[in-house]
């Protein structure tokens, strides 16, 4: 018997390998937090399937997404990676990520964790919102609002509030599952 999941999800095996197994579980680590926010930067524009597919891309050309080595990140490691087919080759992004690697450095030492300096702003724990359908999910909120604005006042770049929404959904900050999917209850 299959299991209801989110709509926007279903159809395609990757998306739905996702939607079950990472989407929406809260994260606490750093690294992958990090992880998830320089994909969702990345993401900007562009629709999520399409990072998804070069997730693994992204992960060999960012040192398998180490912060302290991106943050070291030259003119040279730049050029590069603009060259590499595998991954979206935006200089602005690119250079982004050089500097969120740095920003994020800067809150670790700031708040002790990254994962601390930013589940404060849900006071610790998941939001569970009550959608019926995935299309009632907004795009931003106040809450990512004031996040977005603490991020870009910190040197982040391309962390917008719909970045950001997407982010906090992404790492389990909002339960944004619909409310007859299975991992409702259980992320």
């Amino acid at each position: 018997m299959n299991k209801h999941k989110c709509g926007w999800c279903v159809g395609d095996d990757l998306y739905e390998a996702y939607h079950d197994e990472e989407w929406g579980v809260p994260v606490y680590d750093d690294a992958t937090l990090f992880e998830f926010l320089i994909l969702e930067t990345f993401q900007a524009g562009l629709s999520w399937i399409t990072i998804l597919r070069k997730r693994e891309n992204f992960r060999t050309a960012l040192d398998n997404f180490d912060y302290e080595k991106i943050a070291q990140y030259g003119q040279g490691k730049i050029e590069a990676l603009l060259q590499d087919e595998g991954i979206i080759r935006n200089k602005l992004k690119v250079k982004a990520t050089v500097t969120n690697a740095q920003a994020f450095m800067k809150i670790q030492e700031e708040f002790g964790s990254f994962s601390k300096y930013i589940w404060d702003f849900v006071e610790g724990k998941p939001i569970k919102n009550n959608l019926k359908n995935h299309k009632e999910a907004p795009a931003n909120t106040p809450l990512s609002d004031a996040l977005s604005k603490d991020l870009k006042k910190r040197g982040f770049k391309f962390v917008g509030s719909t970045v950001v929404y997407a982010h906090m959904q992404a790492t389990g900050m909002v339960n944004d599952h619909e409310v007859g999917c299975f991992r409702y209850d259980e992320v």
